[in-house]
C-alpha cells in the first residue's frame, strides 16, 4: 500500500550489509584487539581469541554494524546524488534478504532554491536629515543621564527623587514584597505602578499617609493581580533634579579632553550620523529579508529547523546565565522558538543561493572595511582590528554581515526602491 508523503523533502533508501563481509570485519577487529588486550592471568597478546570474543564481541559487532551501515548509506547517497539535511533514521527491515542484513534509511534533503525576480518588490529607504536640532536634543538627553539631586524643603513634584518607607497590607496582613525602607523613587519615571507613584506628589519630608491601591489584572504576581491593598508610606527626603551646565566641563565628561564646545558638537553629530546610518541599514535589510522570504516560499527540512531551535535555546540559556538569571520551564519549550528558527533556516537557504548565483561573496577589502567600521567607535581601533583578525569566530561573523550587506545592495539594484523622508525621532523609535 502506498501512502501520501506529508513531507516533500523526505526520502527513503534501502540499505544492505553483506553478512560475510560483516563477519570478516568483526573477526579482523577482534584479532587486532587480541594483540594488545589485557586480562588477568594472561600476558598482553596471549589472551585466547575465544575469551576476547566473549568479552568484547558484542561491542565490536555493534561498532562494525554501525560503520557498515554508515558506509552503505554514504555510498547510496553519493550514487543518488542526494543533498542530505540532518541525520538519517536507520531501521532494520522486517523482510531480511538471504546473506545480508537489510535496513531502511529515512532522511530529508535540502529543498531546491531558485530565486526569482524581485523587480516588482517595493522597498522604502528612510532618508533622515540631521542638524543642530538633533544635536541639541542629544545634548539634553546626555544632560539628563548625568543628573544629580539636591535636597529641598518643599512638596515633591514630578521629576523629584524621594526616599520613602512603605508597608503594604492585604486584609490587614503584610504581603510578601510589599515593604521597604529607604527606597529611592524618581517620580514620573514609571519604574513603579503609576497609581503608587502619584501618591507621593505633594508630600514633604517627614509626612506620612495611607492609601488604597488596586493592582492591574495582568500584574506579574498572581496573588496580587486585581487585588486591592492598603499602603502606609512615609517620605524621608525630597531632592530636586539638577542638570549639568553645557560648558567645557560637560564637554570633557563626554571625552573631549580640551573641553572645546564646537568639537563636542561635531563629535555628537558624527555619532548621530553613524547611528542613523546603522538604523537605516537595519530597516532596509529587514525589508529585503521579508521580500526574499515572501517571494521564495520553501519547504524546510524538519531536521534543520530542530537544530536551529536547539541553537536558539542554547543561546538563551547562555545569555540568562551570564546575567545571573535562571531559565524557567516554560522558556524551554521548543515551540517558543519554532517560528524564529523557520525564518532563520529559510533565510539561510535563500541567501546562500542569492550569493552563489550572483557572485556576491565577501572579498577581503569588504571584510577589512567592515571591521574598521566596527573598530571606529572604540578608543583604540587598531587593537580592535588585530583582535578580529586573530579570532576565527568573529571573522566568520563579520563575513556573514558583509554577505548580508552584499545581498541588500543587490536587492536595492533590482527592486523598486523609494527614498522616504523620515523624521529623526521616528527612525530612532522615540515618541
Amino acid at each position: 500500500m502506498q501512502t501520501e508523503n506529508v513531507n516533500p523533502l523526505e526520502r527513503t533508501l534501502d540499505l544492505a550489509v553483506s553478512l560475510s563481509q560483516f563477519e570478516s570485519e568483526v573477526e579482523n577487529r577482534l584479532k587486532k584487539m587480541a594483540r594488545t588486550v589485557k586480562m588477568q592471568g594472561f600476558r598482553p597478546g596471549k589472551v585466547p581469541m575465544k575469551m576476547v570474543a566473549q568479552q568484547y564481541g558484542g561491542q565490536i559487532r555493534q561498532e562494525v554494524l554501525g560503520d557498515s551501515v554508515q558506509r552503505s548509506f554514504a555510498d547510496a547517497v553519493q550514487q543518488g546524488q542526494f543533498k542530505v539535511a540532518g541525520y538519517p533514521r536507520i531501521e532494520p527491515k522486517s523482510d531480511q534478504a538471504e546473506g545480508a542484513m537489510a535496513f531502511t534509511a529515512t532522511f530529508e534533503v535540502y529543498p531546491e532554491v531558485v530565486v526569482g525576480s524581485i523587480a516588482t518588490a517595493k522597498i522604502e529607504r528612510p532618508v533622515v536629515t540631521i542638524g543642530d536640532a538633533e544635536v541639541d536634543k542629544t545634548i539634553d538627553i546626555l544632560r539628563k543621564q548625568r543628573v544629580t539631586y539636591e535636597i529641598v524643603d518643599r512638596a515633591a513634584a514630578d521629576g523629584d527623587k524621594v526616599i520613602v518607607d512603605y508597608c503594604g497590607m492585604q486584609d490587614g496582613v503584610e504581603f510578601a514584597g510589599g515593604q521597604a525602607k529607604g527606597f529611592n523613587l524618581v517620580l514620573g519615571e514609571g519604574r513603579t505602578l503609576p497609581d503608587f507613584e502619584k501618591n507621593f506628589v505633594g508630600m514633604k519630608a517627614g509626612e506620612s499617609k495611607s492609601f488604597d491601591l488596586t493592582f492591574p489584572e495582568d500584574y506579574h504576581s498572581k496573588d496580587l493581580a486585581a487585588k486591592t491593598v492598603t499602603f502606609e508610606v512615609t517620605v524621608n527626603e525630597v531632592a530636586a533634579p539638577k542638570l549639568p551646565e553645557v560648558d567645557a566641563a560637560f564637554a570633557q565628561s563626554l571625552g573631549v579632553d580640551d573641553g572645546d564646545m564646537g568639537k563636542m558638537r561635531e563629535e555628537i553629530l558624527a555619532s548621530l550620523e553613524r547611528e542613523v546610518k546603522k538604523r537605516v541599514q537595519e530597516r532596509v535589510k529587514s525589508q529585503v529579508m521579508d521580500v526574499l522570504l515572501e517571494m521564495n516560499q520553501l519547504a524546510l527540512p524538519t531536521a534543520l529547523v530542530d537544530m536551529e531551535i536547539e541553537r536558539l535555546m542554547e543561546q538563551m540559556r547562555q545569555s540568562m546565565t551570564q546575567h545571573g538569571m535562571q531559565m524557567l520551564d516554560n522558556m524551554a519549550s521548543p515551540e517558543l522558538h519554532r517560528d524564529q528558527a523557520k525564518r532563520r533556516v529559510a533565510l539561510g537557504l535563500i541567501l546562500a543561493e542569492v550569493v552563489k548565483s550572483n557572485q556576491l561573496h565577501a572579498n577581503p577589502d569588504q571584510v577589512r572595511a567592515q571591521i574598521e567600521d566596527v573598530a571606529e567607535s572604540y578608543e583604540d581601533p587598531d587593537s580592535v582590528v588585530r583582535h578580529f583578525y586573530s579570532n576565527p569566530q568573529q571573522m566568520a561573523e563579520i563575513e556573514s554581515v558583509v554577505l548580508e550587506g552584499n545581498v541588500v545592495e543587490w536587492a536595492l539594484k533590482n527592486a523598486a526602491v523609494e527614498d522616504k523622508p523620515t523624521v529623526f525621532d521616528e527612525l530612532m523609535g522615540k515618541k
